[in-house]
């Protein structure tokens, strides 16, 4: 079955963080020649609640769509992954199953949804490239929505990050179920950004894909991530 993985590494020293930004260019070549993995993309972060026009400096990750577990495991012990975890003064990586996914991320559909919806935990992508003219609008709703779901008391765990600052964005939240989350996107700021997103044409290509959590590894914030029923944060 197909694998997917988010690798998050946080850099809290100014070399760090500088070498981390090369890596940004000299992973590229790397991780094609990585067996298994069909499908990756680096990102950097936002600050606050994870998901705003700031960006942090601090915290980057690596998305991998592995042909199967077994590749993911071994190809997250070769180079850029074991050299950013060497680097790095924390990180922990998050496997996933998809279940449901639609639209394309740089005109690829990259997750292969099999089974069904978990009873328990269950993670979030939404992936959406802004179209330029409607990024101010877009920006204006964002940090609100991710203001109540900073605040929503069912969310385990969210990040946002992005190809390129301000129009390619990805965020991903970890629910304790279905019905929590799909009670949250149906409410308040959230929903009016749906229709706004619907009646304005804000993006130019969007991927939403729903996630079984199959296993974590490493730490985040000096803890195992979702190991805790308190919520957790990426920023």
């Amino acid at each position: 079955m197909q694998t997917v993985t988010l690798s998050l590494f946080r850099f809290d020293r100014a070399l760090a963080r500088l070498w981390v930004l090369g890596q940004m260019g000299a992973a590229r070549f790397s991780l094609p020649r990585v067996a298994g993995l069909r499908f990756w993309k680096l990102c950097g972060s936002g600050t606050g609640e994870g998901f705003t026009p700031k960006p942090n400096w601090s915290t980057w990750a690596i998305l991998g769509v592995w042909n199967s577990r077994d590749h993911a495991d071994e190809g997250l012990e070769r180079r850029p992954f074991r050299a950013w975890r060497a680097r790095a003064d924390e990180s922990c990586t998050l496997y996933l199953e998809a279940f449901s996914a639609r639209g394309h991320w740089a005109g690829v559909a990259p997750f292969r949804p099999e089974g069904t919806a978990p009873d328990g935990p269950i993670a979030a992508m939404t992936r959406a490239t802004v179209k330029p003219a409607r990024a101010l609008r877009f920006w204006g709703r964002v940090p609100d929505i991710s203001a109540k779901v900073g605040a929503d008391p069912n969310v385990m765990f969210k990040i946002g990050i992005g190809e390129v600052p301000l129009l390619h964005q990805v965020t991903f939240s970890v629910w304790p179920d279905a019905a929590a989350m799909d009670a949250f996107a149906r409410r308040g700021p959230h929903a009016e950004a749906i229709r706004a997103v619907r009646e304005e044409g804000w993006f130019n290509e969007e991927l939403y894909a729903r996630f079984r959590l199959t296993g974590v590894a490493g730490t985040w914030q000096g803890r195992a991530p979702l190991s805790q029923p308190h919520r957790q944060e990426a920023a």
